[in-house]
């Protein structure tokens, strides 16, 4: 781009635990959601890995901020300082000038008014100018490279940070869906919980999410895939002695169960409302699954076994959300569904 282009067209994936920015077909930003700011001025003094690095870490002059929870932002000044900062990434050398940005923003698709209003108006006090929205797991489905708009049903399930988007998609609309607040961080919670209460050992939540990484299964039997046990360092919950705890993922597997087995009901009760056509093809072509939650251990074999229907694992199903708001942004007088 030359001197005096002064728009920038750039889709976003602005979620509970990373964000994705992509500009010219390009992923150029994929950091965690993450800002720290000084306590006393609040003002931005990192922002993505380098404030994840100080998260959990942080003297009382800092305080790291997850500005989104359970997919909504929680904190408005952060977000806007984070998403700012993130942006800056994209534009950060031969300009003399930020541009003003033409933005794509995935969302919740069981976002309110209220909360989508929050969204647009972070984006536009970051130099957004031309801000369109668009529902995750619509944003998913192209990224995945279905065609939305064809009469055939489609159903995602994009397990996020902080929410589970579960859609029924045709004709270019979403025809059935259910969004629950239930997803990656509700698993690292469980995790954290487990460890303390039959371990006796307290973790972080980085620690419980590199568990969740290592040793994270939704069964307790994975054959010959199965990961090593991983070795948990941390302090003891009543005498604060050092404890060195090695953990199987059969043990973890049963500790996660409960919010898997929430995800399996919210799934359900979006097949229950699918009209008869459109459910036969997702029987005939399987279910998507997308979002970091898609990673887990034998995740896609438990659903497929519990509904008798194919649960397919996206390729590249943490960038979904992203890529498919990248192909909007290209399409915006085309897409319909994107919203202003």
């Amino acid at each position: 781009m030359g001197f005096f282009s002064f728009i920038q067209e750039i889709a976003m994936d602005l979620g509970t635990a990373n964000t994705i920015i992509i500009s010219d077909d390009k992923i150029v930003v994929d950091e965690p959601s993450v800002v720290a700011l000084d306590r006393r001025t609040d003002k931005m003094i990192a922002v993505g890995a380098k404030a994840k690095m100080m998260y959990e870490k942080e003297h009382p002059g800092i305080r790291t901020i997850r500005p989104l929870r359970d997919g909504v932002i929680a904190d408005f000044t952060a977000c806007e300082q984070m998403m700012r900062g993130l942006i800056k990434m994209v534009h950060s050398s031969g300009r003399l000038f930020s541009p003003s940005l033409r933005m794509v923003i995935g969302v919740p698709s069981g976002s309110t008014e209220v909360e989508l209003r929050a969204v647009r108006d972070s984006a536009e006090h970051a130099d957004g100018r031309d801000v369109y929205l668009i529902f995750e797991p619509m944003a998913a489905a192209i990224g995945i490279g279905l065609d939305v708009e064809a009469p055939k049903g489609n159903m995602i399930v994009d397990i996020g940070g902080g929410t589970t988007e579960i859609a029924v998609i045709s004709l270019g609309g979403i025809v059935a869906n259910n969004s629950i607040k239930v997803a990656g961080d509700d698993l690292t919670a469980d995790i954290q919980q487990y460890m303390s209460s039959q371990h006796n050992v307290r973790v972080s939540e980085r620690m419980a999410e590199r568990i969740k990484i290592n040793v994270g299964s939704a069964l307790t039997d994975l054959g010959e895939g199965a990961p090593e046990d991983y070795v948990v360092h941390g302090p003891n919950r009543i005498t604060a002695l050092p404890m060195e705890v090695p953990v199987c993922y059969q043990e973890i597997a049963h500790c996660l169960d409960k919010t898997v087995a929430r995800i399996e009901t919210a799934v359900l009760n979006a097949l229950e409302s699918t009209p008869p056509e459109l459910y036969a093809d997702i029987v005939q072509d399987g279910i998507y699954l997308t979002g970091g939650g898609a990673l887990l251990r034998g995740l896609d074999k438990r659903l497929t076994d519990k509904f008798n229907i194919p649960f397919i694992v996206a390729e590249d199903p943490l960038h979904c959300v992203a890529k498919g708001a990248g192909i909007a942004l290209k399409n915006v007088d085309r897409f319909s569904f994107l919203m202003r």
